[in-house]
């Protein structure tokens, strides 16, 4: 005679179920791993690139005026490239894209470090922006898709990984200095180690493609888009002219109008790096529990408040926690940004990302330009107080854009 428990039937049920979603969760997260090494892939190859652009510049034997001009060529192949961008990430599906774009703009970097003449150098950062700007457009499209898979807001913690890559690269960066390593070779070390980790990682990639139903509608988003996207390319218009003012002029505030002493000039855009790393690794936690639109508002507030800050309390001690709140407003607005445009009902992500990147992305390339055009007229604080008012500005659009 069997002895039948119908109890251990529903009991081998439940730990079955009890795996496969403890299978599913680990499946999740190297997903989201997979991810986010691609975002440190590309923040790593950037880093790289900038922590040797002395040394490309003494050896190339530039003046000021020719590297300045010579590196206006990367977001001029970013800005040729972003028509297209979200058309091909949307026809191929951004994990191809993504894959491939990585891939060239390795290759990309490498041949930085082969340029011998001003000329190369100009081609190769062409280059280098346009595969740039589409890893850019497709890797965050990933982290859309990523997102709608997690059911909640993980993008700043994606852009954090960015924004970590930039530490890391700086810091390896000054070890290759000390080993004497030539930029070509401190290329390729750093390559064949940004490779390796698409080699591992690509399998996870979220394999989405989307199409458009027929050509009169997407000709017809391609020149209407959703007035949403307006807004929100705007918003990050705003946040990325601050970030960009702060990249290009926080050591020169530091210098000329606080005065700091010495080492201390960089303390300024230390504080900002920083403080703007740590909010992008914390800033999904604050939105999942407060709501994307609170804390792009306060966000705002905390753009201006730190920026005015440093106007009227031009000093060391004040002006370093002026900073960090600045890092920490502009922190989440652009992640957030780019995650609500890539869930737009009514554009494919990968379009949406390149609509709302394209108006954003006008921000850093103009913000540290008018900061200097303002300055020479009207004195390096005012400049500072007119960008602080952008600030406000995004705290005021908000209210016009849906955020849930």
């Amino acid at each position: 005679m069997i002895d039948f428990n119908p109890l251990s039937l529903f009991q081998t049920k439940g730990k079955i179920k009890k795996v496969f979603r403890e299978a599913k969760a680990s499946y999740l997260k190297r997903i989201r791993f997979a991810v986010g090494m691609f975002y440190f892939g590309m923040g790593l190859s950037f880093a790289t690139w900038a922590s040797r652009i002395p040394d490309i510049k003494t050896a190339l034997h530039l003046t000021e005026g020719d590297l300045g001009s010579i590196l206006f060529a990367l977001p001029v192949g970013q800005l040729i490239i972003m028509p297209f961008s979200g058309k091909m990430v949307t026809k191929f599906g951004s994990h191809r894209i993504l894959v491939f774009s990585l891939i060239m703009y390795v290759l990309c970097l490498v041949n930085l470090g082969l340029a011998t003449t001003a000329l190369q150098l100009s081609l190769g950062l062409f280059l280098f922006g346009i595969f740039g700007n589409l890893a850019n457009i497709a890797v965050n499209t990933q982290g859309v898709y990523t997102e709608v898979l997690f059911k909640k807001t993980i993008m700043s913690a994606f852009h954090g990984m960015w924004s970590f890559a930039g530490f890391t690269g700086a810091l390896v960066g000054l070890g290759m200095l000390a080993l004497n390593l030539t930029p070509l070779h401190h290329f390729i070390i750093v390559g064949v180690v940004v490779l390796l980790m698409v080699a591992f990682n690509f399998k996870f990639l979220v394999r989405a493609k989307e199409k458009i139903k027929n050509k009169t509608e997407s000709k017809k988003r391609f020149t209407k888009p959703d007035s949403a996207l307006l807004w929100l390319g705007v918003i990050g218009f705003c946040s990325m002219a601050s970030e960009g003012v702060m990249f290009d002029w926080s050591g020169v505030y530091f210098k000329d109008i606080v005065q700091a002493p010495g080492p201390l000039v960089v303390l300024g855009y230390t504080s900002f790096m920083i403080t703007m790393a740590s909010g992008r690794f914390l800033g999904d936690g604050l939105i999942n529990k407060f709501g994307r639109e609170r804390v792009m508002q306060i966000s705002g507030v905390m753009i201006s408040a730190g920026l005015f800050t440093a106007v009227f309390l031009p000093y060391i001690v004040p002006c370093t926690i002026a900073f960090m709140a600045v890092g920490l407003g502009v922190a989440t607005i652009v992640p957030t940004v780019y995650s609500m445009a890539g869930k737009n009902p009514t554009v494919p992500p990968g379009e949406a990302l390149t609509i709302v990147s394209s108006v954003s992305f006008l921000g850093f390339l103009m913000g540290p330009p008018i900061i200097g055009h303002i300055a020479q007229n009207f004195g390096l604080q005012f400049s500072f107080a007119f960008i602080g008012i952008f600030g406000v500005l995004i705290a005021f659009m908000v209210s016009k854009i849906r955020t849930t």
